[in-house]
């Protein structure tokens, strides 16, 4: 047991920018669990806490990529806004499918994006100008589709599905849905396996690895974590497809950032751009394909607000930059660029989200969810901050 503790303690020592964001989750969760007399964690509470969270979530893997390159996106929901309306004004007042009207602005945003990063990477405009200038222009654009309106409702099963519904039954099984069961039992499947993966990898190329009891106690942690959130969304409505968009998103952008050469490039940029460019990596190219990489999740984000809230509206999209920004930064991604993990993001983003919930629940003021949601924002990057001149100082020791 002692052995144990003192392995546990070394690991958490050496990796406390990768765990901290799980502590700080675990500790919203039982602090306002707490607080709240357990419906914090009731069915339908957890059910709503990842509606309101996909978007934000969805958002906050694109904008890892940008502050991994050492820029920033103001633009993002002025994007995401404006997706909306232009897929509000094309399914309701032109008729056109949604299953054509979506794909059309997802290109948009992403043709958006790389606007942007076309302006950051060729002209040299600095990416903090080259985005809010595109704010400005996003935001009038939505005042140009809405004029005549403001509010745009829209009624479409695809919208309705996306913003509200659940993947299909099949049947119930010890009181749960049988989908949700097996993407559960699939989850756990996938995660005991990609470790193990990574871990016979890492011993090929002699790097260090977790001791083999702490392994078996990290994936027994995890998997009961899987099972539970099953067991919770399988005995209320199932699975929503909000989860199931961000679980797509998630698992694309975290095979290209760990397992793809772009990925590698991503990051090499981000450590050093000069030096990327002597060694053949072209800045260039990453940049458009960031920022285009980040307009096209913005307007995902704005699909899904604009199911979420079934109509568009001038304020849609108002501040997402911002939530979306502090998702990256709160799940560990570097303020100094190079370093950063999506599925972080997507943790960080769902602490955000969790704290804002806690504190609705127990009818604090807005006035005092900004003021402790901007000390928890700060927090994380002087603990990212910290972290690294920790490192820093061990390597010089």
């Amino acid at each position: 047991m002692g052995t144990l503790l003192k392995d546990f303690w070394y690991i958490f020592r050496n990796n406390i920018r990768d765990y901290g964001m799980y502590i700080a989750l675990a500790g919203i969760f039982i602090f306002f669990t707490l607080m709240t007399g357990g419906l914090f964690v009731s069915s339908r509470n957890i059910f709503n806490l990842i509606q309101q969270t996909g978007f934000i979530a969805v958002g906050s893997v694109g904008m890892t990529l940008i502050i991994v390159i050492r820029h920033i996106d103001l633009s993002v929901g002025s994007i995401a806004g404006v997706v909306g309306a232009m897929a509000a004004v094309l399914i309701v007042s032109y008729g056109v499918p949604a299953a054509v009207a979506l794909p059309s602005v997802l290109i948009f945003g992403a043709l958006a994006g790389l606007l942007t990063g076309y302006l950051v990477a060729k002209v040299g405009i600095p990416a903090f100008v080259a985005s809010l200038g595109g704010m400005f222009v996003y935001r009038g654009l939505i005042f140009n589709f809405l004029q005549s309106t403001g509010t745009l409702g829209i009624n479409d099963p695809i919208i309705e599905a996306i913003g509200r519904g659940t993947i299909p039954s099949l049947a119930t099984v010890f009181g749960m849905q049988l989908s949700s069961l097996i993407i559960g039992i699939l989850a756990i499947g996938w995660l005991i396996y990609s470790e193990l993966s990574n871990r016979q990898k890492k011993i090929a190329y002699n790097f260090e690895v977790l001791p083999k009891n702490l392994m078996i106690v990290k994936l027994v942690f995890m998997s009961i974590i899987i099972a539970v959130i099953t067991y919770v969304l399988g005995s209320y409505r199932g699975i929503s497809w909000v989860l199931v968009i961000v679980g797509i998103v998630l698992f694309a952008y975290h095979f290209m950032t760990t397992k793809t050469i772009l990925g590698r490039h991503i990051f090499a940029v981000g450590g050093n751009p000069e030096a990327s460019e002597l060694s053949g990596i072209s800045v260039e190219k990453i940049t458009y394909f960031v920022f285009s990489s980040m307009g096209f999740l913005s307007a995902l984000s704005g699909i899904m607000y604009l199911a979420r809230l079934q109509s568009a509206t001038f304020t849609a999209g108002e501040g997402l930059e911002l939530q979306v920004i502090a998702g990256a930064f709160v799940g560990g991604t570097s303020a100094a660029g190079g370093i950063g993990k999506v599925t972080g993001s997507v943790i960080g983003a769902l602490v955000m989200a969790s704290l804002i919930n806690g504190m609705q629940m127990l009818s604090l003021g807005s006035n005092i969810q900004n003021i402790i949601s901007g000390v928890v924002l700060v927090l994380a990057v002087i603990f990212d901050v910290k972290t690294r001149n920790m490192k820093k100082t061990e390597k010089k020791s």
